[in-house]
């Protein structure tokens, strides 16, 4: 691999000379611009405003555009005389844990090969040192005329060193995050962390770019005069418009399963309550609150104790009428309450009967007898009175 940059890393005392060479490469497909009317190449050039020439890259330096529009002419030379310790130096400043970087900040990445065979025992001691430490080297190195920060760390048996932003390159997050107050659910968790674990992990080595593929086929396709092949077009997001997130949810983990080849039903670690539909509660409090049977029923009994009532009522009366004419009275008095007895148990029965209910019929038997205890106790008493007052 071609080198793109040589100098040394200074690793306190210890120097060792190396070739910079890139570790990454752009498999992008690049367009020329063309003229659509006859397919001519559409070309930028360099042209110079004052004498309005084209002019080629030997004659083109560099100048920086002051504030009034001014430029001031910055040459190499001047660029050359700044007292820059890392122009040809990868100064180690240095060694943090890896975590400690923040991957917003990694830019480019290179690999540092020894730069001749003095070099190979320096760079094995910076290895295996790495290796060791379980830590990564920062560092300072200028590199297309400014100067830049890395990271160095361990890739197999090979240095690499990862271009790093400066911390003040990094902006901060103001007004990304969503505003709105949103509460996630234990179950959408639960059904988030089935779905991550039913795609589990990938080897990143089979991963490609389908879009250049595609690329590539339609270019070959128009190169043999050939018509293109439709190409499948995605489905429809929806917008990015989430109706039912829980339904998502569980038709993600259905899908990701069936494409692992595994059961689409099986059974998830989440269990999941519905929450019911708007339409589920308004049924269901209409069914609980027409209870129209019940009502029925209650009327029913409520129109029955009202009917009960006046038998009853017709019953006490009888039965106290008879207990005050009973003490001092004739045996025509006595005949006189029999026959009133009698009335009263035959309008006990009568309301009985019509009630057609046992407790009625049973009600009325305890007042006949009541009424039969009280007369017998009250014609003892009128004897009683008589053998005395003889």
């Amino acid at each position: 691999m071609r080198s793109i940059w040589n100098g040394a890393i200074s690793f306190g005392l210890v120097s060792i000379p190396i070739k910079l060479v890139n570790a990454t490469e752009n498999h992008s497909i690049s367009f020329r611009q063309i003229h659509t009317e006859d397919g001519g190449r559409i070309r930028y050039r360099k042209v110079c405003e004052l004498e309005d020439r084209e002019v080629t890259s030997a004659e083109i330096g560099k100048g920086y555009e002051d504030a009034d529009g001014s430029i001031i002419p910055i040459t190499d030379q001047d660029l050359a005389a700044l007292p820059i310790p890392t122009a040809k130096t990868i100064e180690i400043v240095a060694f943090v844990p890896e975590d400690r970087i923040d991957p917003l900040q990694i830019d480019a990445a290179y690999y540092l090969s020894a730069n001749g065979v003095p070099a190979a025992k320096p760079y094995t001691l910076l290895r295996e040192a790495l290796k060791r430490s379980q830590k990564v080297a920062i560092a300072k190195y200028a590199l297309r005329g400014r100067e830049r920060l890395g990271m160095l760390r361990v890739v197999d048996d090979v240095i690499a060193m990862h271009g790093l932003l400066w911390p003040d390159e990094i902006r901060e997050p103001e007004g990304v995050a969503p505003e709105a107050e949103v509460t996630v659910r234990d179950a959408e968790l639960d059904l988030a962390d089935a779905l991550m674990d039913t795609l589990g992990e990938v080897d990143m080595s089979t991963l490609h770019d389908d879009y250049r593929s595609a690329v590539e086929e339609l270019i070959a396709a128009k190169v043999e005069g050939g018509v293109p092949a439709e190409q499948a077009s995605p489905a429809d997001g929806g917008g990015g418009k989430v109706i039912d997130l829980m339904a998502a949810l569980e038709n993600s983990v259905r899908a990701a399963r069936t494409a692992r080849g595994e059961s689409p039903e099986q059974d998830t670690e989440a269990e999941v309550t519905r929450l019911p539909t708007r339409a589920a509660r308004a049924s269901s409090s209409a069914s609980a609150a027409s209870p129209k049977e019940v009502g029925g029923k209650k009327s029913t009994s409520a129109s029955a104790k009202k009917k009960e009532a006046p038998a009853k009522k017709r019953a006490t009366k009888s039965t106290s009428a008879a207990g005050k004419s009973a003490p001092g009275k004739t045996t025509a008095a006595k005949t006189a309450a029999g026959k009133a007895d009698g009335k009263a148990q035959g309008k006990a029965a009568g309301s009985g009967a019509a009630a057609k209910t046992s407790a009625q019929k049973t009600t009325a038997r305890k007042t006949a007898q009541k009424t039969t205890q009280k007369k017998t106790a009250a014609a003892k008493k009128t004897t009683a009175k008589r053998r005395a007052s003889a």
